[in-house]
């Protein structure tokens, strides 16, 4: 990237947040601080309003906006994927949110790129298996993400109506701190006022939500891992199951369960919090010697296990035919 372009984009940068380190910058265009600190003041110098506070990080000065309407072709190329994604994983609220903003970034494409984009959007697929697959099959609405996502931001409470795995209607007002994709479906983490403690709530199990516009103080810092954490701390029928991958091995699949992964060059660490042991052995099996687990131990053995038994079986086989 030649200095113009990056200046370009360190621009861009300070407009993605209030405040933005020096550290952040460097650690995102792979400069030093010296470099960073010079490409702020040429910005400076240009007549850009940045303005610094000490300890904390550099900002534009309010009232002074630059849009962002230039992309690269593989920029469009990603979000044209992302849109994919987005169809298959995300609510009618959220695609109709992304398809607003591809439409927008298309708008500001040369026509050549445009030609790219439409030849490009035939020849990408995602099969996923999803709740969202089977839309007008649902008894449950669709449009909730984009509300509990703004709720999350601004710390609103909610106020839903949760069909939980019993099929009992209950009605709850929540405190939302994060949502994550598991196990095909959306899940929201909340204070739930009701049982008086963080639960997990699936977004597909939602009947109704409204957003009650009441602030509530946060309770802890507790975030999506930590609360992974407590979790199978505090859950007896939970399992913590650690193990790397190699990546060749994997290509390009999603390792459902994960709840964390770590990338370690060849190899992906992914931590699991599983019921039982006896699924997601049959299902490691699959992979072989490029799967290895680190804990626990009974999932070891066990795999041993299983592995002795196909063999003495298939030898069996052999010996018979």
């Amino acid at each position: 990237m030649n200095r113009i372009d990056r200046l370009v984009a360190i621009l861009i940068h300070l407009q993605t947040k209030r405040v933005v380190k020096a550290e952040e910058i460097g650690k995102r265009f792979g400069m030093s601080l010296r470099t960073v600190y010079r490409d702020v003041k040429a910005l400076m110098e240009a007549g850009v309003p940045v303005g610094s506070e000490a300890g904390k990080g550099y900002f534009i000065v309010d009232g002074f906006h630059l849009p962002p309407v230039m992309f690269t072709q593989d920029e469009a190329n990603s979000m044209l994927l992302a849109g994919k994604l987005v169809d298959k994983m995300a609510d009618k609220s959220v695609r109709a949110a992304f398809d607003s903003a591809l439409h927008k970034i298309k708008a500001v494409l040369s026509d050549p790129e445009k030609d790219h984009l439409e030849n490009l959007d035939s020849n990408i697929g995602v099969f996923l298996r999803s709740r969202y697959e089977h839309r007008e099959q649902s008894d449950f609405p669709d449009d909730f993400l984009t509300e509990i996502q703004r709720s999350i931001a601004q710390r609103n409470v909610l106020s839903l109506e949760y069909v939980n795995m019993d099929e009992a209607l209950t009605n709850r007002l929540i405190e939302p701190i994060g949502i994550f994709y598991y196990s095909m479906a959306w899940h929201l983490i909340a204070w739930c006022r009701l049982r008086n403690e963080y639960r997990n709530f699936r977004a597909d199990r939602i009947k109704s939500l409204k957003n009650t516009g009441e602030q509530f103080e946060k309770r802890s810092e507790l975030s999506l891992q930590e609360y992974f954490k407590s979790m199978y701390q505090s859950t007896r029928n939970l399992i913590r199951v650690v193990a790397t991958f190699e990546k060749s091995a994997l290509k390009g699949r999603p390792l459902y369960g994960s709840v964390s992964q770590e990338d370690l060059g060849t190899r992906i660490r992914s931590e699991f919090l599983v019921d039982n042991l006896v699924y997601i052995s049959n299902w490691f099996l699959v992979f072989g010697p490029n799967v290895e687990v680190e804990q626990p131990e009974e999932l070891k053995t066990k795999l041993a296990e299983l592995t002795e038994v196909l063999y003495k079986h298939h030898s069996m086989t052999n010996q018979t035919a």
